[in-house]
């Protein structure tokens, strides 16, 4: 049970600098969190946190933005790949899971980086007659006994916290290309930004990928619906599917489906 989850269950409602104080703790253990988050965890309206938001902004203890609040530089701080590994485990295997469905044998894919790109890759070793490109190194590793699959991988610096290859020439590799579908996650996705991640060339690398693809398809946990980073990498009517578990917030949801987005939700 995360932090954020205990928060919610079985306490009583808090008021005033209480309440303040318990909003700092769940942005402390949780990073960025949306304004509905916060209200469900201390069990107020978003009313009454939106203004608890602006109080611990004008004391310079968060960062306030569109939907939600996070701690300062929060925005632009980017998890590691095992940081991230650690989150959502069950719902990151059953989003894999679900998404394998939009992968048929013979297509050409693009997939990025991320922990739940990756469970997809380690996915799809059965298929046949499948290219996939990719800046992952972990994505090339789960594929590479897979003789079946080929790999091709762009050029690139490494970046180490993601684990795989950005910059300039990343993009110059994917320039050209076109696939059938691109595979990529992000550190936040909202109805009114889209997809967004907290740093600027992996930022600039994951648009690469987007536009190699036919579609875009998004794979993205609970934790990261509702949540603003720092750089949009592809906008919310730019994404054709979003794979997404069963406890995303449901308005959010609503709000992509009505910029059309097809919601895949995957049941724990």
């Amino acid at each position: 049970m995360s932090d954020l989850q205990g928060a919610a269950d079985g306490r009583k409602p808090v008021f005033g600098a209480e309440r303040r104080v318990r909003i700092l703790e769940l942005l402390r253990a949780n990073g960025t969190l949306s304004l509905r988050q916060l209200a469900e965890a201390v069990q107020s309206s978003e009313v009454t946190v939106r203004r608890d938001v602006r109080a611990l902004e004008a004391d310079g203890l968060i960062d306030r933005h569109h939907g939600g609040a996070s701690l300062p530089g929060e925005l632009s701080r980017e998890p590691t790949h095992l940081q991230k590994a650690q989150v959502a485990k069950a719902e990151k295997a059953a989003i894999a899971d679900l998404a394998v469905a939009l992968v048929e044998d013979g297509d050409a894919v693009v997939i990025g980086p991320g922990t739940t790109t990756h469970a997809l890759a380690q996915r799809l070793t059965g298929h046949t007659d499948l290219t996939v490109v990719t800046n992952s190194l972990l994505v090339a590793q789960a594929l590479s006994a897979s003789p079946r699959i080929e790999v091709v991988m762009t050029g690139g610096m490494l970046r180490g916290p993601v684990q795989a290859l950005v910059g300039s020439a990343a993009e110059r590799s994917l320039a050209g290309l076109r696939t059938r579908r691109a595979f990529i996650s992000g550190n936040g996705l909202t109805a009114e930004r889209g997809l967004s991640t907290p740093n600027m060339q992996v930022a600039s690398t994951d648009k690469a990928l987007a536009a190699s693809a036919e579609e875009v398809v998004v794979l993205a946990d609970h934790t990261k619906i509702g949540v603003n980073t720092m750089v949009q990498t592809v906008p919310a009517d730019e994404i054709a599917h979003l794979v997404t578990g069963d406890a995303a917030p449901q308005e959010e949801l609503y709000e992509l489906s009505a910029r059309g987005v097809r919601l895949h939700v995957a049941r724990l």
